[in-house]
Parts: structure tokens; C-alpha cells; sequence
């Protein structure tokens, strides 16, 4: 049995006739994209009526910082997300490479110590440095560390080019289309994430709540992190003044609500990160149930007939274009060793 966190099947996989793709978040597009990229017929559906808050992927930071999640992820996260940002300029463009810049207040130094232990990639920044990358930040923290090769995007605009992408070259896009009502095909493979818990044994929610905030008063250019031991939280640019302020992780499959607590630890740090956020314009509230594994690492399984890729986590946008690519290769009947593959999913 091959390493967790992979492609699991029990049996072999018939790489002849059109192919469906039940899902348009993350996981089913970049799936989709590689299927097309071996010479595939593609037919994505999704239950919802279009693109939009329903999907994981419209909540997601969109940061490509596989040194980064390294602190808390296991190996293949750093090894297979570094791929990811060439694969999304490639597919989908957009993509900004001004690295990450992780920070913490003076009390918690022992955080910021703490996870350089845990990382690589990294510089050590002092004040002055700071104040280079990030202007509006000068004064605020005497040290950090500075990952110079991440990279960050807009999720959104991102899988909007995506699909564009697939429907320019003839893939069918079905919205308001669920996998009972979707076209007959020759493989069906299910990118639907928690929806299908129910058939992949072991699969959690793990509830994540957001803030996208606008502020006039600050102008970041790249992706940061601050640390805090109960509440630490990334900051995105978007352009225009507008951040992604998130997230939090909780043990639970609750997509509907963010709690009162949540909300003021996600805005007090912000508040930390800078005061000027104190009057951000708060203009949408995000929540929603990433599907994961108990390792937290993505798989594709072959059960009840069809291919299953499921599992991201909090990696969708840096392990979606790799976990993709060994789905589309198993469904196209490629039959060669992979880091990915596990034949004994069932029993996890």
C-alpha cells in the first residue's frame, strides 16, 4: 500500500468515451483542464444554479504558499505546491508572485520562532525590510520572515478563466445539472466535495469563516500572515482596497453561519495587523465546510464505479492542478506508478 494522501483504487479504470465531471468548484475544474489536455470530451455539471458562494473555491484565499502551509501539512504539500502557481499562469493567468510576509507582535515572537522551525524558503526581516515590502506596515513589527517565491490569486477570476477556457474548447458547462440528471457517459468523476461523504468513508468538514473587507486607508501588495497562538489569521489583496481576511478552522460540517467570536477574533486581528482596519468596510461574510481527509491530504478514489477526487482541504488552489492531473491520467488509462496512489482506501 502506497503513502496517504493519494489515488485510491479498487480497480482498473476504462480511459475510453466521454467523460463527466460532477462538480465546478476547484477540484472538478482542474480536473476537467487536464482531461481536455489529453484529448478528453468533457461535460462538467454542477447542482448550483452558476458560479458562486455554493462552491469551497469561491471562499478560498487563493494563496499559493506551499512553504507556508508546510508549517501545519504534511510533505507532498510543499513538494506538489510548488508546481502549482506555473500551472494556474499557464491555464488561467492572474497570477501574482510577490511572495508572503508572515509577522507577529513582539509578545509572540516565540510564534514567529516557532515557525520558521516549521518551514523553509523563508528570510528573516527586520524592521527596515518590512517597511520595504510592505510601506504601510513600517513601525508595526521589528521582525518577520519573507517567502520570496510564493505567489497569490484571485480564486474567482481564476475559475471564471478556467471555465472559459474549457467552454472555448467544447467542453459542456451544465449548471443547475445534478449527477442524477447529468448526460450519460462513458466515466463519471466526482468532484463534489462533502456532498459526498456519504459514499467516501472518513471524509470531515472542516468549517472555515471569512471577511471580505475593503479599506481605503491601507494598500498591501502581497499575501500576510499574522501570527497569534489562539488566532492567527492571512490578509489577501484583491485590488481596489478589497482583502480576503480569514480563516478560521473548526471541526465541523456547519456551511450556514459564522459565530459572533469568529467574527471579532478575525476582525481583532486584523485591528492588530493595523489599526486602519478598524474602519474597513466590511462587504461580504463567507462561510462554508472544506472536505478532508483525517491526514488532511486530497485523494482519487475508484468506488462505486466512478472516480472520486476529494479531500483538499485547505489546498485546493495549490494541490487541485496536481490531484487533478493523476485523476485525469487514471482516467485516461495511464497505468504508472504515482506519489498519489493507495489501494486500500477502504479500510482508512
Amino acid at each position: 500500500m502506497a503513502q496517504a494522501g493519494t489515488i485510491a483504487s479498487d480497480g482498473p479504470v476504462d480511459g475510453h468515451g466521454d467523460v463527466l465531471v460532477v462538480g465546478a468548484g476547484v477540484a472538478g475544474l482542474c480536473t476537467a483542464t487536464e482531461l481536455m489536455a489529453r484529448g478528453a470530451r468533457v461535460t462538467v455539471v454542477d447542482r448550483a444554479p452558476g458560479p458562486g458562494p455554493a462552491s469551497c473555491s469561491w471562499w478560498a484565499g487563493g494563496m499559493l504558499a506551499p512553504y507556508c502551509e508546510r508549517e501545519s501539512a504534511e510533505e507532498p504539500v510543499l513538494r506538489f505546491g510548488r508546481l502549482a502557481a506555473d500551472w494556474w499562469e499557464r491555464h488561467a493567468g492572474g497570477v501574482t508572485r510577490a511572495g508572503t510576509l508572515v509577522v507577529a507582535p513582539g509578545r509572540d515572537r516565540a510564534e514567529l520562532a516557532r515557525f520558521a522551525r516549521r518551514t523553509s524558503g523563508f528570510e528573516e526581516v527586520t524592521g527596515a525590510r518590512i517597511t520595504e515590502l510592505e510601506p504601510d506596515l513600517e513601525g508595526r513589527f521589528g521582525r518577520g520572515l519573507f517567502f520570496p517565491d510564493e505567489a497569490h490569486l484571485d480564486p474567482r477570476a481564476a475559475t471564471a478563466a478556467l471555465l472559459g477556457w474549457l467552454e472555448a474548447g467544447g467542453a459542456r458547462v451544465l449548471w443547475g445539472t445534478s449527477m442524477e440528471d447529468a448526460p450519460s457517459a462513458g466515466q463519471v468523476i466526482d468532484c463534489r466535495g462533502l456532498a459526498a461523504a456519504d459514499t467516501l468513508p472518513g471524509l470531515r468538514g472542516v468549517k472555515g469563516e471569512m471577511l471580505v473587507i475593503r479599506s481605503r486607508e491601507l494598500r498591501l501588495s502581497r499575501p500576510v500572515r499574522l501570527l497569534h497562538p489562539r488566532w492567527p489569521i492571512y490578509i489577501v489583496p484583491r485590488g481596489d482596497g478589497v482583502y480576503m481576511l480569514g480563516a478560521t478552522m473548526i471541526e465541523s460540517d456547519d456551511r450556514n453561519r459564522i459565530t459572533a467570536r469568529s467574527m471579532l477574533e478575525l476582525l481583532g486581528a486584523a485591528y492588530a495587523l493595523h489599526p486602519a482596519f478598524a474602519e474597513a468596510e466590511v462587504l461580504e461574510i463567507g462561510v462554508d465546510a472544506r472536505p478532508a481527509f483525517a491526514d488532511n491530504l486530497p485523494r482519487v478514489v475508484r468506488r462505486d464505479g466512478r472516480l472520486h477526487v476529494n479531500g483538499l482541504y485547505r489546498h485546493g488552489f495549490l494541490l487541485g492542478p496536481t490531484v487533478g492531473a493523476e485523476a485525469a491520467a487514471a482516467a485516461m488509462g495511464a497505468n504508472h506508478g504515482s506519489e498519489w496512489i493507495d489501494d486500500d482506501h477502504s479500510q482508512r
